[in-house]
């Protein structure tokens, strides 16, 4: 079988690339070309086209960045007809993915989508396109599938695959001294993958580096970023004593004390490693001003999504202050606060529906 997978941004090729690895378990002949990242490409797929150059978020970024969007759908189609794949596997970014399943249903391709977007939130009129041109969604989220119920459609619900992933981490046993760390407790920053979203979110994230000083505070740099980039936000700050480290989020995770976390899958990857968080956003204020209006959810994190209350603090847009950072990360270093954090983190991955997502999503699209 030849599968045809398309990614848009981090979290898709870290699920990508689990899925690849599940799907070549199953059939060691399975070829696999995608649009991705380095992830599904170490896991045996042919990349076409890495996610960094592709991810943009907030409306008023998309419509600076159209014309390179329509053209990367354009020669995406192209590259689809080239490889006649037998199936196509679409992960999530649904303005991109929404456009291509169209497109590949008139042409009698067979759509399967893994990591439905989340139509619960906004947009849910776009439950037409799915049922048009979706031949199988496989929903992650415990509610998505009774949502997708209320309007005729059938869903498999396969599990977290984050829970394969975190439940698969082998510790790096010398991660302190490769990275020359001393015995302070770390502070894990995690200012997200896109580069809009870390110039938002790491300056503010850095103004709490010099008030605590018995803490060591890590960056938690994405692939697609360089190093360079990073430096570039710390050193007009002079956070000189602030590491970056790159491809070790997980390290990081597991030997954190807390974290300061951008909204998205870092806040459960976070949670899975039982570390205490604070939850952080803040976009253009258009874009938000947009958001308000059409997004119809209580959270933007999905540990709160998920659990369905506040249990992590979510500081967004303009509530994303020094002091009220400052005030929240005091609250999730207190003992008591930290307890009852980590009881209903044991909460909310029974919710997630136990290991082997992927495998079951490969079994369930190889069938």
């Amino acid at each position: 079988m030849k599968y045809f997978i398309i990614a848009g941004e981090a979290s898709g090729d870290l699920h990508g690339s689990n899925l690849i690895k599940a799907l070549k378990r199953k059939d060691a002949t399975t070829e696999i070309v995608c649009w991705g990242g380095d992830l599904m490409e170490n896991a045996g797929g042919r990349l076409l086209q890495h996610y960094r150059d592709i991810s943009f978020m907030g409306f008023i970024e998309v419509i600076f960045h159209l014309r390179t969007i329509l053209r990367a759908i354009s020669n995406c189609k192209k590259q689809i007809e080239v490889e006649k794949p037998d199936a196509l596997i679409l992960i999530d970014y649904p303005g991109f993915n929404f456009r291509i399943a169209e497109w590949a249903k008139k042409k009698e391709i067979i759509v399967n989508y893994y990591i439905s977007p989340q139509l619960w939130a906004w947009k849910e009129n776009r439950i037409k396109k799915v049922k048009r041109d979706i031949d199988k969604m496989f929903v992650i989220l415990p509610f998505e599938k009774d949502f997708y119920k209320k309007y005729d459609y059938e869903v498999e619900f396969v599990g977290h695959p984050l829970l394969d992933v975190t439940e698969n981490y082998v510790e790096n046993m010398n991660f302190k001294k490769q990275y020359q760390l001393d015995n302070r407790p770390i502070i894990a920053l995690l200012p997200g993958s896109r580069k809009q979203e870390i110039q938002n979110m790491l300056a503010i994230m850095l103004t709490l580096v010099n008030k605590f000083p018995l803490y060591q505070f890590i960056i938690a740099a994405a692939p697609a970023q360089s190093l360079d980039f990073y430096q570039n936000i710390i050193l007009p700050l002079q956070r000189k004593s602030v590491k970056v480290i790159q491809n070790q989020t997980y390290d990081i995770l597991n030997h954190a004390h807390a974290a300061l976390v951008t909204s998205g899958t870092a806040t459960l990857e976070t949670a899975l490693f039982n570390v205490p968080q604070v939850v952080c956003y803040k976009g253009s204020s258009i874009s938000f001003a947009i958001a308000k209006r059409l997004v119809k959810i209580k959270y933007i994190s999905l540990v709160n999504l998920i659990i369905d209350k506040p249990l992590v603090k979510e500081l967004i847009q303009n509530e994303l202050t020094v002091n009220n950072l400052e005030n929240e990360f005091i609250k999730i270093l207190d003992d008591k606060n930290r307890s009852v954090l980590f009881s209903e983190y044991k909460l909310l991955k029974q919710k997630l529906g136990g290991e082997g997502a992927s495998d079951r999503t490969a079994e369930l699209i190889m069938r």
